[in-house]
């Protein structure tokens, strides 16, 4: 085997020492979180652990084919760990909820490929190169020499699927393709996987799609889209925030469009912006850094407080910054 980081031989011994242990992962959890999650959760049940995993919000409906045992759980009070292990996380108050009840451990492992990610447990595993946490558990599963079975095929393929853009965006590296060969030829479900995750989206989305077609905004030259989603649309909709995942691309895949953005609201002075870029001249991650958030240079967010119009101005002048900063 090709070498590793030692990082990974200390986290597999920190593992190993450990009976107890809990996976968490970030809220509003995407494909990449989900499966990471499941796909170690699973491996360390399989090594004669006792794991808890751990979300404060649900799963979202395309992935709930992943956790058909409901291992997933909101966090609870009073637990005491071994080792607590942290997946796509960038940042300690990403993992929202859970954060308030991983106090009692022994050890803290943070596992992410977040350009942005703050280093913020006793083992940090932060390899920005890799276009999903997914491929990280794999490595680590492979290192270990820990099973990988269909189920936990299922999850990893997954998250490296959805991270990747189905394996179109320019994060994607020859290296994905073979572990996605890998965890195929190890049962991962792909004619089940496409069904669930790309070809099967509720009605609620849908309405909330033709609200998107419907109300997107251009400027810069149409180098800029955006649009707002405000809880009225949640409401006259019936969507809820886990039905938003990968909306923003619709509006990305404009061929003039540069850089995508949407505007949610949380509260009403307090206001998330998620942030994708098509061109390598525009790091997304560098404007999210500018309020607060971060991510990768073609997808990253943050959370600004303030008035709705006074946040779009600013983020929208941010980002036309930065086409202007690239010659765009």
């Amino acid at each position: 085997m090709k070498p590793h980081p030692k990082i990974i031989d200390r986290i597999i011994e920190g593992l190993q020492q450990s009976q107890t242990i809990c996976v968490a992962g970030h809220i509003r959890p995407d494909g990449d979180c989900v499966g990471s999650q499941l796909g170690l959760t699973l491996a360390l049940q399989n090594a004669g652990k006792q794991v808890v995993c751990w979300n404060e919000d649900s799963i979202p409906q395309k992935y709930e084919f992943l956790d058909a045992d409901g291992l997933v759980q909101k966090p609870k009070p009073g637990l005491q760990f071994d080792c607590v292990v942290a997946v796509d996380a960038a940042t300690f108050d990403r993992l929202g909820s859970v954060g308030q009840h991983i106090a009692r451990r022994k050890l803290f492992i943070n596992i992410d490929h977040h350009e942005s990610n703050s280093r913020f447990a006793d083992l940090n595993w932060v390899s920005a190169r890799e276009p999903s946490t997914g491929e990280l558990v794999y490595r680590l599963l492979k290192i270990a020499k820990w099973p990988i079975t269909r189920r936990i095929a299922d999850c990893l393929f997954t998250a490296v699927s959805t991270d990747t853009g189905s394996f179109q965006y320019a994060t994607t590296q020859p290296g994905t393709y073979h572990v996605a060969g890998e965890l195929v030829s190890r049962g991962a479900d792909l004619t089940r996987i496409c069904n669930e995750v790309y070809q099967s989206y509720p009605l609620p989305r849908a309405r909330l799609l033709r609200h998107i077609y419907s109300h997107f905004r251009l400027t810069q030259q149409n180098q800029i889209a955006y649009f707002w989603l405000k809880k009225a649309d949640f409401t006259r909709t019936g969507a809820d925030s886990s039905d938003t995942e990968g909306l923003i691309d619709h509006i990305r895949a404009i061929a003039p469009v540069v850089v995508a953005c949407v505007f949610e609201e949380v509260e009403p002075e307090l206001t998330r912006i998620s942030l994708r870029s098509k061109s390598t001249k525009v790091n997304v991650n560098e404007v999210a850094a500018q309020f607060g958030g971060g991510g990768h240079p073609a997808a990253a967010g943050a959370r600004i407080p303030g008035k709705p119009l006074s946040v779009q101005r600013k983020v929208i002048a941010a980002i036309k910054g930065a086409l202007n900063a690239a010659g765009l």
